[in-house]
């Protein structure tokens, strides 16, 4: 495998072709596998990774390259400690040199060296000025201690603002996605209701409303049931 260097005539063509596969990913699934196999072509590491932060719901793991990356995942999520955690909370990168002989987090160190990952570098996915926004962490591991030097710390933080950047506009255009579908379904459910009951707009859209808020269900899901068994919860 040859690695990309920072300083090569070959990075920015690299990069290039990376940011147009990213914009031609069709979804946020799509973009993270992306992510995740240009950094075993272009970084020191043997496993990556992804974990995406979702508003009230924390991280969640959204890509791994091996089943090893997971395990590594869970083992912070479950205790909310670790160098992922740390990065999307300080929204800065960690190293880890060797998990064998690091003390930051102890636990974790030794049963994520049991697993065979001696180094990592988490490099958290930011947007806006000033990394206030965390969109992730990008995970890179390797069963070789002392495995990243500044070459690929360059190329990691590189690759970590390419793929901020497209994540961010993949979940944007899933979003409007899914709020124009909410849209056609609430729309749907409106026309039935109008129908059966002889009502006018407003009053069908406050008929869906006030469902959603006695049964505490999303308006959108109100909508689903409606059209799909033509009752209401």
């Amino acid at each position: 495998m040859t690695l990309i260097e920072p300083t090569s005539d070959t990075t920015a063509s690299a990069f290039a072709s990376l940011a147009v596969e990213l914009h031609d990913a069709p979804g946020v699934d799509e973009t993270v596998d992306a992510v995740v196999q240009f950094a075993l072509q272009a970084l020191n590491c043997s496993y990556a990774g992804v974990a995406l932060f979702t508003r009230g719901a924390g991280a969640e793991i959204a890509a791994v390259t091996d089943p090893v990356v997971a395990d590594v995942y869970e083992l912070q999520l479950s205790t909310k400690s670790g160098p992922l955690v740390t990065a999307l909370d300080e929204r800065a990168p960690v190293l880890i040199r060797d998990t064998g002989v690091d003390d930051r987090w102890p636990e974790w160190a030794e049963k994520v060296a049991a697993l065979g990952v001696r180094s990592v570098l988490d490099v958290p996915l930011t947007t806006g000025r000033q990394t206030s926004r965390t969109v992730g962490v990008l995970g890179l591991y390797s069963p070789k201690p002392d495995a990243f030097g500044p070459d690929d710390e360059a190329v990691a933080h590189i690759l970590a603002r390419h793929a901020s950047v497209a994540l961010a506009s993949a979940r944007q255009e899933a979003a409007l996605a899914q709020a124009v579908d909410a849209r056609k379904l609430v729309g749907q459910a409106m026309g039935i209701l109008m129908e059966r009951y002889d009502i006018d707009a407003d009053r069908a859209f406050a008929v869906l409303r006030r469902y959603s808020q006695d049964t505490n269900t999303k308006l959108r899901d109100v909508a689903q049931r409606l059209i799909d068994t033509r009752q209401l919860p």
